[in-house]
């Protein structure tokens, strides 16, 4: 599997998640992912980078195109260098929230992709890859 990067955005402003949004649709939309798929994958992103600006003091994200034996991916990792996440365990539970919402998050975003993988180290800040296929 070979990803090519297809854009590198900043993540500290609510017009930076628009950013984010818009091109991840676009790229969605360029390598013909269905608009239940896109919906998915723009809405994952979304949660995730507002949770890198509200919980990580801001960060990026990267969105990449990805070929792997005749699938077409999108993958978009988001960053922080914020706190890092101290129990990853109790931060994927349904339910859990370290702030005001709903502590749907994570997991939702999760449900919404193909694969999710999330790193996070206290002090460390957070990083997570969310891949959507075709």
């Amino acid at each position: 599997m070979n990803p090519l990067t297809l854009d590198t955005l900043p993540l500290r402003t609510s017009e930076d998640i628009v950013q984010m949004r818009r091109s991840t649709r676009s790229w969605m939309v360029e390598h013909g992912f269905s608009l239940v798929d896109q919906t998915k994958m723009v809405t994952a992103a979304s949660e995730l980078a507002r949770n890198a600006i509200d919980y990580g003091g801001g960060g990026s994200a990267r969105l990449e195109l990805l070929t792997d034996q005749g699938r077409v991916g999108i993958r978009a990792v988001i960053q922080d260098h914020g706190p890092g996440i101290a129990n990853l365990a109790q931060a994927m539970t349904d339910g859990y929230t370290s702030g005001q919402g709903l502590g749907l998050g994570l997991p939702g975003s999760k449900r919404l992709v193909d694969d999710f993988e999330i790193w996070s180290e206290p002090g460390q800040g957070t990083r997570v890859s969310i891949v959507k296929w075709r």
